[in-house]
């Protein structure tokens, strides 16, 4: 089996060092290489074409906001799990909207961050749950109310809808299918319509536009088939 291939990025040596002794641990998973800044990242990710790249938000020089931008632009399939000390900080949504395939807390205990290395190369959205609260939180505070369901979003039956905003909550294939009581093979057929008829690349970008829509529900434990 081809090991998940992975490019470490911060700018301390201790962390950098910690996150290598972790994933030395973890069968299928492969360090191909470590960098002290967003640029030597994204050099790195394209040098091995690395399936996943776990990158520093606040790094001097060039930060992981710009390397993700370089990776991004180079076109590389590289999923990026952006890292930070903090549970929510003025970056996040800078992250997602730059592509980023999740954001997890560097206190994040040895096997979750395995786990979500798992999950992130399978397509998965990942965020600690801290994270998920206050993102979620913070965003139906923000948004602009909705009267009915946004234009963008009618092209999607009642069920997609339902899928949708519990796709937009961050929730997995899995945990999608236990709240709608859907096999989880159904849930990710709904899920590749719904990216299809949104024009969306990735579960990412869904996660953003229920933001930008303005679904005051997400999150708010109301009934998830119910924009409003």
């Amino acid at each position: 089996m081809t090991p998940i291939t992975v490019v470490i990025a911060d700018d301390q040596d201790l962390i950098r060092a910690g996150l290598q002794a972790i994933l030395a641990t973890a069968p299928g998973i492969e360090v191909v290489g470590v960098a002290h800044d967003g640029g030597m990242a994204a050099a790195l990710a394209k040098r091995h074409r690395a399936d996943v790249v776990l990158m520093d938000i606040q790094m001097p020089g060039v930060d992981g906001l710009e390397g993700l931008a370089r990776i991004t632009k180079e076109g590389l399939s590289s999923k990026v799990l952006m890292l930070t000390m903090f549970d929510l900080d003025e970056y996040v949504y800078a992250s997602l909207r730059a592509g980023a395939s999740g954001f997890l807390l560097k206190t994040t205990p040895p096997d979750a961050l395995i786990r979500a290395i798992l999950a992130c190369h399978s397509g998965e959205v990942l965020f600690a749950p801290s994270v998920t609260r206050r993102l979620v939180e913070s965003f139906v505070a923000r948004a602009p109310a909705v009267e009915g369901i946004p234009v963008v979003l009618r092209n999607l039956t009642p069920r997609e809808l339902d899928v949708f905003t519990a796709l937009a909550r961050g929730l997995s294939n899995s945990e999608i299918g236990a709240e709608l009581y859907l096999g989880e093979t159904t849930v990710k057929t709904h899920v590749t319509r719904i990216l299809a008829k949104l024009g969306l690349r990735d579960r990412v970008q869904a996660v953003v536009l229920a933001y930008e829509c303005g679904l005051r529900q997400v999150g708010t434990g109301g009934n998830p088939g119910a924009p409003r």
